[in-house]
């Protein structure tokens, strides 16, 4: 377009042209659409109101894809000036700027916001050389999230922009989409009720691992979860995250299996010895496979919108029906499979799958069988979220993957069983050694994945920073900006109180006592009781500079009001060292009656009572980690008694027998009030009190009887709706 002036323009004219040759250098510099800043903008009012007008936010479209994601804040004339790549980045970088002032700390334990008067003088840059930082595990839906409502949700979103995460697994709404398509093929709602797990189990039947268990899923459940999987999603992308949703990876309900004998289709022994219903998978090569699964995508997407990552795990602690002398084609048939139905139903998209597997059964996935499962997909096509680097090396073993896109990261939490751990250095080591490795392959991403949330925020506030300082911030550095916004103040105390922690719990990686035995909980006083606990060789970390730190911490505390977090932590702290004492006083208690000491025995099951107690009282403190308020949002969650009572006792269950025969029980143990007083306690109570009186009367001690007793005292325990 071409622009001559003439004598007889007049001054509005050259004003007017001046302006827009101002708007069109501003979009080649600034690229955006008119919408795009709402999300960010909205998001920083939710959390610090009309300051939030102070912030003058632009996004920088990368001309370069291969460019990582960066930011620039700048403060000027009481203006709060960001700039970055996209709008997660932009609340990464806001966040990041109130949080190195001391003004803003958010946890999933509380907000500490308390704003200056006026911005002070700050400038930084940085960028991140991953593309994605992913969160959320598959298992999340079921150990940590079935009861959210939007408003929950709304916060975690805000919490994963805020820490720029823009991978987040998003799982909630597919029942709806799953009812659909098995209706379509001809199966009625009562083969539907029979198939679908209660809202608790369905990570476990999504993956193909278990089928009606808990159930049936009231119809309330299906409209209530579409709706909200539109919001989530419709957030999500505001924010520029790509949603990872499902897709399907083979597993059809055993009704469906019944209708269509001609189908090629293997029926699954039990998952995990627990005694659960068989799970069917359709044959990668069947014609059904690839209808299904476009079928799956296409209703997905009427519902939903168009996606661009679609999760699908075939094999998730589940050996592959494969045979012996055709392995590796089979299993090179069935990753071809599961690509060309997600390529096809949505062109361009990528099939994202979690590594999991290929730690938890070495034996099988070699790297021929690896491989082979892979190599019929383009190498840009696929990503593997390896994720267990806290427990496995998989990525190291599996040479990168073979070209793949991969990322790197931590599961932290099992089923959101929270003991006090994490290890800050070992995050900070892995990571620069991971961006020095010359073999570490196309590696795109970088987070968490953990199954249980709510604990140990510290360990996520670090991990979420480091692709970003890419490890080169000392640790000690830090630790004063995290303690100055939590806190509202570093002292010498504070610090050396964490510094202990660091060198006690914070020094830990993974939780490896959590599996003792091939017995679950966090704790010994967690498990199911056994006379066995004598041989326990004691949990991890140490717990002498864990009494240091507890005891620096107690004292530092009473400087602060009731509402710092201080406060929080101290509780954390608190509970987490009288829980390892209970652990070493069962043992304790356990050896004295065996060996008819019965004063001795005594005294620690006193002892051991008043601990229990104590740390129940002590977490009033905590009101999330709260057995009752579990059981109210389950119970809230529902519109009818009945159902409310369905969804309370899927509550209570996963968090203590699981739900099956086997050695899950446990697992999903909670360090919570109302489980030390109201489950833990009594069921070590009527243990030891067995054991003493067998002691007394000289009398053999029936130890598989009384666990069989506390079974049944444990099933009425999840049938009560109290």
């Amino acid at each position: 377009m071409k622009y001559t002036f003439s004598k007889t323009r007049n001054s509005l004219q050259i004003k007017i042209y001046l302006s827009f040759l101002f708007l069109c250098v501003t979009s080649i510099l600034y690229p955006q659409s008119a919408g795009d800043l709402d999300a960010p903008q909205a998001l920083l009012k939710r959390l610090i109101g009309n300051r939030s007008a102070e912030f003058q936010l632009s996004v920088v479209e990368k001309k370069d894809k291969i460019l990582p994601d960066w930011f620039e804040v700048e403060t000027d004339n009481n203006h709060v000036k960001i700039k970055a790549s996209n709008n997660t980045a932009l609340c990464y970088a806001a966040y990041t700027f109130l949080k190195d002032i001391g003004a803003v700390l958010i946890s999933w334990e509380g907000n500490r916001i308390e704003l200056p008067k006026t911005w002070p003088k700050y400038s930084k840059k940085a960028n991140t050389p991953f593309e994605y930082r992913e969160y959320l595990n598959a298992c999340t839906f079921g150990y940590t999230t079935p009861w959210w409502d939007w408003k929950r949700w709304e916060q975690e979103i805000d919490w994963m922009a805020l820490h720029g995460i823009n991978l987040p697994t998003a799982m909630e709404g597919q029942e709806a989409v799953w009812q659909a398509l098995w209706k379509e093929y001809g199966l009625s709602n009562v083969e539907l009720e029979s198939h679908f797990a209660g809202p608790a189990y369905l990570p476990w039947q999504r993956m193909g691992n278990i089928n009606s268990l808990e159930g049936p899923l009231p119809q309330e459940w299906f409209i209530k979860k579409e709706e909200l999987q539109k919001k989530i999603l419709e957030r999500m992308k505001a924010l520029d995250m790509h949603p990872v949703v499902p897709a399907f990876s083979g597993y059809v309900p055993k009704a469906f299996a019944e209708k269509h004998p001609e189908a090629k289709i293997t029926e699954l022994k039990s998952w995990s010895g627990g005694g659960f219903a068989s799970t069917f998978l359709l044959d990668s090569k069947d014609p059904l496979f690839k209808k299904i699964g476009k079928r799956f995508i296409e209703i997905y997407t009427q519902k939903y919108g168009k996606s661009n990552f679609y999760l699908a795990d075939s094999f998730n602690e589940i050996e592959p029906p494969v045979s012996e002398h055709n392995k590796y084609e089979e299993l090179s048939n069935y990753g071809s499979a599961i690509y060309e139905t997600i390529n096809e139903a949505a062109p361009g998209a990528v099939w994202v799958m979690q590594g999991w597997l290929f730690g938890d059964n070495k034996e099988f996935w070699t790297k021929e069988a690896t491989s082979a499962f892979l190599s019929k997909v383009p190498n840009d096509r696929l990503m593997i979220q390896d994720y267990a680097n806290d427990r496995y090396k998989v990525w190291e073993n599996q040479e990168a993957f073979y070209g793949k896109q991969w990322t790197y990261g931590y599961v932290h939490n099992y089923g959101g069983s929270n003991p006090v751990y994490g290890d800050l250095k070992f995050y900070k080591d892995e990571l620069t050694s991971l961006l020095k490795n010359p073999h570490k392959g196309n590696v795109v991403g970088y987070g968490a994945m953990p199954e249980g949330l709510n604990n140990n925020s510290i360990v996520y506030e670090y991990i979420y920073d480091l692709p970003w300082t890419k490890g080169e911030q000392p640790l000690n550095d830090w630790m004063v900006t995290y303690l100055n916004a939590r806190y509202g103040q570093t002292s010498k105390s504070a610090l050396q109180a964490w510094q202990l922690l660091l060198e006690s719990v914070y020094n830990v990686k993974y939780w490896d006592t959590r599996w003792w035995n091939d017995w679950a909980g966090a704790y010994l006083f967690f498990k199911r009781p056994t006379l066995k606990i004598t041989e326990f060789k004691g949990n991890p970390g140490d717990k002498e500079k864990l009494k240091e730190a507890l005891a620096v911490l107690t004292k530092e505390a009473k400087k602060y009001n009731k509402k710092n977090l201080i406060q929080y932590d101290l509780i954390d702290v608190s509970r987490h060292y009288y829980s390892l004492s209970i652990d070493e006083d069962l043992i304790a208690c356990v050896k004295a009656y065996e060996h008819k000491d019965i004063a001795k025995g005594d005294e620690l099951f006193k002892k051991i009572e008043k601990q229990a107690l104590h740390i129940d009282a002590i977490m009033s403190g905590q009101p999330l980690n709260s057995l009752d308020q579990w059981v109210k949002s389950a119970s809230d969650y529902g519109s009818s008694p009945e159902v409310s009572s369905l969804y309370v006792k899927n509550a209570k269950t996963l968090i203590t027998l699981w739900g099956g025969e086997g050695h899950l029980n446990d697992y999903a143990s909670r360090s919570w009030k109302g489980m030390y007083k109201g489950f833990y306690w009594p069921r070590w109570k009527m243990f030891l009190e067995a054991l003493k009186k067998a002691s007394i009367n000289n009398t053999s001690f029936d130890e598989n009887r009384e666990r069989e007793s506390i079974k049944n005292w444990e099933i009425n325990w999840t049938e009560s709706n109290k």
